[in-house]
């Protein structure tokens, strides 16, 4: 056999190594790019708190009341021995809008939102919604947080005190009630599920307080 006849071969599996290795090269920061689009994509994406739903005191469902003076005696002493007990519980529901503006190209896919919750300030309880959410270019997307705590344990309230809390998460209470939640989301990508680089603050908000003077 020919001395190039046994050459041809190594030969032509060089070459195709050679692209393979090329197109990989290439397909890597194609991938980083798109990475880079999502993580940028996020960052466009404005969180705000629309609401808080399905709030429950020491046992007492407060959204169909309209305020502490409504209270009734009965479910007052309910809270008042959960004071005394130092154990009272806060449940609620945080509705959380994400919006991707309409002039951002790039779907944002969110896979995890580690979340801390502050109330007046004060750094209570942590969590994560682990529901992906995907927020298209100019649409709305809600987020339901689910939130359980014991507000003793974060504030020492009184039975008064409390109630204008838990009211001030519906938007009723006298005194202004300042939440804010701060995150770490995880998003999808071309590489893989990656951490937004640290924990950044997604939502603040202050509700409650007198109402304004005309």
């Amino acid at each position: 056999m020919p001395y190039d006849s046994i050459c041809a071969v190594p030969s032509s599996a060089f070459r195709m190594r050679r692209v393979l290795l090329t197109c990989a090269s290439l397909a890597l920061p194609l991938a980083g790019c798109a990475t880079a689009r999502q993580l940028a994509a996020l960052r466009q994406v404005h969180f705000a708190i629309e609401r808080a739903s399905s709030v429950d005191l020491a046992g007492v469902r407060l959204d169909h009341i309209r305020s502490t003076r409504d209270v009734a005696t009965l479910d007052a002493a309910r809270v008042g021995a959960a004071v005394l007990r130092r154990q009272v519980p806060l449940v609620f529901t945080l509705h959380v809008s994400g919006e991707n503006p309409a002039e951002n190209a790039v779907t944002a896919r969110l896979l995890r939102f580690s979340w801390t919750l502050l109330l007046n300030g004060r750094e209570t309880i942590s969590g994560a919604v682990d529901t992906v959410y995907t927020f298209e270019p100019g649409r709305p997307t809600e987020m339901r947080i689910p939130i359980q705590l014991d507000l003793y344990q974060f504030f020492r309230a009184n039975a008064r005190d409390a109630l204008e809390l838990a009211f001030g998460l519906l938007g009723r209470a006298s005194r202004e009630t300042a939440i804010t939640l701060t995150a770490v989301p995880v998003i999808e990508t071309p590489l893989g599920a990656i951490n937004y680089p640290g924990a950044i603050t997604v939502v603040r908000r202050t509700v409650g307080g007198p109402a304004p003077v005309r």
